[in-house]
């Protein structure tokens, strides 16, 4: 993947191009931003540029091994969990084919797409300390072309204190022409000690502009469907290529949230709605834990979008629902400045409870009856 396959980001394209052809090649960068926003193809462009780029001699065949993902000096790690071929300490190379079908398939994939690609979406995946091994002997050794070597770490969020431990002399010190890219969405969840030893790149979301750009060249769709869902997008490039197959699983969370919020509605001195919410909260919580997540992620989402619309910042909605006798327009007015920061606590409270692996049905039936309780407080 080279520069000119990275959509948008100019300002850093430019600022990594210039650095590394004058020889300022930082030993280790942590590229952050949103999903969709490109810093997984950015990565790699980089470290075309750097390894390809200073090959003079064999640079068209050096590309060709970059295109196929399949450089010996470019190394990978990301999350993974035990899977039926892999039952116990599953590092990263041992998943590489599923990673190089992902990439060029979904170069601007998220976690999701990667649990799934896997079938691990019931899991939750993680870097741990056997990976940390395995990084340290791939580096050991000297590189394939003499050149650079690379090593991309994906979801570096994902990393458990013991790998990160025994990286922190090797990301400190790392063999001569060694290079690490670590890329985040969430700043605030790495570890202090890895970001520390880091400089730091922060990646915005991408313009509609360059989203409609891509979508045009890339799946041949008029200008005007374009142009809506690169809107519907909000900056993440990943979400509108769902948005042109209908592969989202928006789709799918919006009619769980729709119920929800209409059982919450009724639920007050309503026992027949409680069990609604109970028997949603059972369905909820037999789909795995990445997908609960995600589906409360998007559920604050919906909930701050309709507090936008309540307080008429028309220009910065972007969420248009599909289900039928649902409007956001109605439902905006339930959302206002005595209630929203409750929910959305709530809702990041249950998110952090699942992620350690709390009980989920029990998580979401208290939401919901939380839920209940704040839908119906009134606006100053």
């Amino acid at each position: 993947m080279q520069f000119t396959d990275v959509l948008g980001q100019e300002h850093l394209k430019s600022h990594l191009i210039t650095s590394a052809n004058n020889g300022r090649v930082p030993h280790a960068q942590l590229f952050v931003g949103p999903e969709g926003s490109g810093t997984l193809p950015m990565a790699i462009a980089y470290a075309q540029h750097v390894i390809c780029g200073n090959n003079k001699v064999n640079e068209s065949a050096c590309n060709l091994k970059f295109e196929h993902l399949s450089h010996p000096d470019l190394h990978f790690a990301y999350p993974v969990a035990g899977t039926d071929k892999v039952k116990s300490h599953p590092i990263s190379k041992l998943f590489l084919e599923d990673w190089r079908t992902m990439l060029k398939e979904q170069p601007y994939g998220n976690l999701f797409d990667w649990y799934k690609q896997l079938g691990i979406d019931n899991k939750q995946g993680q870097i741990g300390v056997d990976e940390a091994q395995d990084i340290s002997k791939s580096l050991s050794l000297k590189a394939y072309e003499g050149g650079y070597k690379v090593m991309i770490i994906w979801m570096v969020e994902k990393m458990n204190t013991a790998c990160a431990n025994k990286l922190l002399k090797l990301i400190e010190e790392p063999p001569n022409k060694t290079i690490f890219i670590l890329i985040a969405e969430d700043e605030e969840q790495i570890i202090s000690t890895i970001k520390s030893r880091c400089q730091l790149l922060h990646f915005p979301p991408l313009s509609e502009e360059v989203i409609k750009d891509a979508l045009m060249k890339s799946y041949q769709i008029p200008e005007a469907d374009a142009t809506k869902i690169a809107h519907q997008a909000n900056g993440n490039y990943n979400k509108a290529c769902d948005l042109v197959y209908h592969d989202s699983e928006d789709t799918q969370f919006e009619e769980w949230f729709v119920f929800w919020i209409r059982s919450a509605f009724k639920a007050k001195g309503n026992k027949a709605a409680i069990h609604d919410l109970i028997s949603w909260s059972e369905e909820i919580a037999k789909t795995g834990r990445e997908t609960q997540k995600q589906f409360l992620s998007f559920c604050l989402d919906f909930f701050r979008q309709a507090m936008l619309l309540n307080y008429n910042a028309n220009e910065l909605v972007f969420m248009e629902p599909k289900s039928e006798n649902f409007k956001l327009e109605k439902f905006a007015p339930f959302v206002h400045e005595n209630n929203v920061l409750e929910i959305s606590d709530e809702i990041q409270d249950a998110i952090y409870h699942i992620e350690r692996n709390g009980n989920s049905k029990i998580i979401l039936t208290d939401l919901s009856i939380k839920l209940t309780r704040l839908l119906h407080k009134k606006s100053a």
